[in-house]
């Protein structure tokens, strides 16, 4: 089995939220909907099963970590490229050659204590986050273990 990784997931909460996710059945879900290349190639090509990934809830206020969850799946196409009444369609890609990727991710643990955007920027362990970095938009973004077990401690949670 490949070593744990950490990743950071966003999402807006009035599209889809963590109380979403644990209303859902098995509390799991496919993560679809990313169209930007690079937050894809991360879940095509460094997404593993068992890798665990905070949940943010981004547009909201406030900006917050609000718990984990961890990939369930391995990279698939995601269906909605290929649904014309999808707001993610995508004309140019087919069954054969699918742009867009998605993992299925299940719900571990809602923060009781979300853990602040601003908080985190007031963090000197934290500083070199890529959620906090000016210019970072990614909406999948890979987390360091020291930033993981950090988040955890401030949440007061166990990782």
């Amino acid at each position: 089995m490949s070593e744990t990784r950490y990743w950071l997931m966003k999402t807006e909460p009035d599209e889809f939220s963590i109380d979403d996710l644990a209303s859902r059945k098995n509390q799991t879900t496919w993560w679809e909907g990313i169209r930007n290349y690079q937050a894809r190639n991360f879940m095509r090509d460094e997404m593993k099963v068992g890798h665990k990934i905070f949940f943010y809830h981004s547009r909201a206020n406030p900006l917050a970590i609000v718990g984990t969850m961890e990939v369930v799946s391995e990279p698939y196409p995601d269906p909605s490229q290929f649904d014309p009444e999808s707001k993610y369609f995508d004309a140019k890609a087919t069954e054969e050659n699918p742009r867009w990727i998605l993992v299925d991710v299940k719900l571990i643990k809602k923060f009781d204590k979300p853990v602040l955007r601003d908080d985190i920027k007031e963090e000197p362990e934290l500083a070199d986050m890529m959620l906090i970095k000016k210019g970072s938009r990614l909406s999948i973004q890979p987390v360091t273990e020291h930033e993981w077990l950090k988040v955890h401690e401030m949440a007061g949670e166990q990782p």
